[in-house]
């Protein structure tokens, strides 16, 4: 079966999904752990779809939430709560939290709906079969970290010096990070990195941008780097730097242009895969999904407010454009 219809028969079959579900666990009140950095506002189509399939906060289910606000060292200490308050499931939205968890339990199923490198993390065996307790969705950013070169080279032909910020203390990013090397030396683009492992590395890491004068700045995305978009997007503005990011929500928030997958689809694929879980299914014998469709998003109005037009050719591929 090809997977636009697989896609297809998971979306039909979710329709009758919640009327299953509630016939099935009449009464019961399930109880989740959601562990994150922040309270992620994209999250949302996460919890809207749970309530699509019957399960409402207030009347079927209780989430247990835990913000760790950039401080990783909590969420050793947020897993070990949910294993003592017998979550029936743990949600995370970080591998360094999907890691505290596995941690902490090899029975309460885990998912992470947009995990970054789940096999070379060691969170799962492989993405057709992920083995244990851990199922979700991988993002494919690394996979992607030439594409964004490519469209940065694109907008700003001249570049020759990229300043990268990207979470050092999340060890997913390690393989992004040396994909995006590799294509910057076959672009032959310099790059110069920045990483950040807390809130107050964020501070550190611009200054050295303003030392250092690069021409563009990429963000290797994952919750830390997202939490902070805002800062970013404002220190690359008023630095005149291009800025490329993996996706929406930074742009929204001011970053030059984005490519990535569509995160509110990988959230519902997520929704569906917790309700699966709580049917019956082993989380092991669910495939971490994967994005079927991917967006460019570009933001006209921070190219104007850093003097910087952008080719009609990209405009014309763009699936959002920002004014």
């Amino acid at each position: 079966m090809r997977r636009r219809e697989f896609i297809t028969v998971l979306s039909a079959a979710a329709v009758g999904w919640p009327i299953a579900s509630r016939a099935q666990n009449a009464g019961k009140i399930w109880r989740f752990g959601y562990i994150t950095h922040q309270d992620f506002q994209g999250f949302d189509v996460f919890f809207e779809s749970l309530r699509e399939l019957g399960y409402v906060e207030g009347q079927n289910i209780i989430i247990e939430r835990r913000y760790a606000q950039g401080k990783a060292d909590r969420f050793q200490e947020f897993a070990a709560e949910m294993v003592r308050l017998q979550v029936d499931v743990i949600v995370v939205n970080t591998t360094p939290a999907a890691l505290a968890a596995k941690n902490a339990t090899t029975t309460i199923p885990i998912v992470i709906p947009m995990a970054i490198d789940p096999v070379g993390t060691g969170l799962i065996t492989s993405l057709a079969r992920p083995g244990g307790n851990i199922t979700g969705g991988a993002v494919l950013f690394a996979e992607l970290a030439a594409k964004r070169l490519e469209l940065l080279k694109e907008v700003v032909s001249g570049v020759s010096r990229a300043a990268i910020l990207w979470n050092g203390a999340n060890p997913a990013n390690a393989l992004v990070w040396r994909e995006t090397q590799a294509a910057a030396r076959a672009l032959g683009v310099t790059l110069q990195s920045h990483e950040v492992r807390g809130p107050n590395d964020f501070e550190i890491a611009f200054a050295k941008m303003t030392e250092e004068r690069p021409d563009a700045l990429l963000v290797l995305q994952d919750e830390l780097t997202y939490r902070y978009r805002k800062e970013t997007a404002d220190f690359a503005i008023q630095n005149r730097l291009p800025s490329v990011v993996a996706g929406k929500l930074p742009v929204k928030a001011g970053g030059l242009m984005s490519y990535g997958p569509r995160i509110p689809e990988m959230l519902r694929s997520a929704a569906y895969q917790v309700d699966k879980i709580l049917r019956g299914a082993k989380p092991g014998d669910l495939p971490m999904e994967q994005p079927a469709k991917f967006e460019l998003v570009v933001n006209l109005k921070t190219a104007k407010a850093i003097g910087l037009t952008i080719p009609p050719s990209l405009l014309a591929r763009a699936d959002e454009v920002i004014e």
